[in-house]
């Protein structure tokens, strides 16, 4: 029982140094560089950017960076940086920049916003949480006038289903437009979100039909098709609740922040010596 013992909490140790094992990228001079280090190089360089979605390559590169960053650290030791006045002042302001964002999230992690704060903010504003009318097409994108009319004529005499398969078949070979490979397709959008001359047309138009003259626009000569309209209605709570939970959860951190700064003013010595400043500067 004992030896059982003993071999599992060699097995269990062993399974946890390769779990910290395969976490490490690679060792310079006997520092590791993690993936943790990876990611949070990779968060600070390009917003929402995750190191385990990058590809090998992009991977291989961040990771010849860090070394690079470990070993210019390291030479810039060797060479007295930190005993450099300069050092020492850029040292205390991010210190001080430190301080104060630690200081700013945890006033901002200490707000809780309720369900029920943010289902009453809701119900007395639900002209804020209108989805817009919208519709969903597809089109056809061709450069000149005669070639849209074949288009239509071939179109023409189709319905339903029948008309929809055609669409997508025509748009897949002669489309010019970057929805071509889709059958044309556009997905859904409201009035304004195209040129004025395709959102007439569009928006004239009603389920399942097609326009029987071509739409002249900048990029050419369009065919829509529209596949459905969906009328304005009223966002359900729980699609917007977590938006309304932040919202309210910053708003309530700039009141406090705002409230503590004033406090913070009126008990302290302050002198203002702006006006001197510009003086100085004519």
């Amino acid at each position: 029982m004992v030896k059982i013992i003993k071999t599992s909490l060699v097995a269990a140790a062993f399974m946890t140094s390769s779990l910290i094992a395969s976490d490490i990228l690679a060792t310079v001079n006997g520092k590791n560089i993690t993936k943790q280090d990876a990611e949070a190089f990779v968060s600070a360089t390009a917003q929402n950017a995750h190191f385990s979605q990058l590809t090998p390559a992009q991977k291989k590169m961040i990771t010849e960076r860090l070394i690079e960053k470990e070993l210019f650290k390291e030479l810039a030791q060797k060479e007295g940086i930190e005993n450099d006045p300069e050092f020492k002042v850029a040292l205390e302001k991010i210190k001080d920049e430190l301080a104060v964002n630690l200081w700013m999230k945890k006033q901002l992690d200490s707000i809780v916003v309720s369900d029920s704060e943010a289902k009453e903010f809701y119900e007395k504003n639900k002209d804020k949480f209108i989805q817009k009318e919208m519709v969903q097409a597809r089109h056809i994108l061709v450069k000149d006038e005669k070639t849209a009319k074949e288009i239509i004529k071939e179109l023409k005499p189709l319905k339903g289903e029948a008309l929809q398969a055609k669409f997508i078949e025509l748009a897949k070979e002669k489309s010019t437009g970057p929805s071509a490979p889709k059958g044309g397709e556009l997905g859904k959008f409201s009035k304004g979100q195209m040129v004025p001359e395709f959102s007439k047309a569009v928006w004239s138009l009603k389920k399942d039909e097609i326009t029987l003259e071509p739409v002249k626009t900048q990029f050419g000569y369009h065919i829509i098709l529209l596949e459905d309209k969906i009328e304005a209605q009223t966002v359900p709570y729980e699609k917007v609740k977590d938006k309304i939970i932040a919202s309210l959860k910053q708003q309530q951190f700039s009141q406090k922040v705002a409230s503590i700064a004033k406090e913070l003013k009126s008990k302290a010595k302050i002198v203002k010596n702006m006006a001197k400043a510009d003086a100085a500067k004519k």
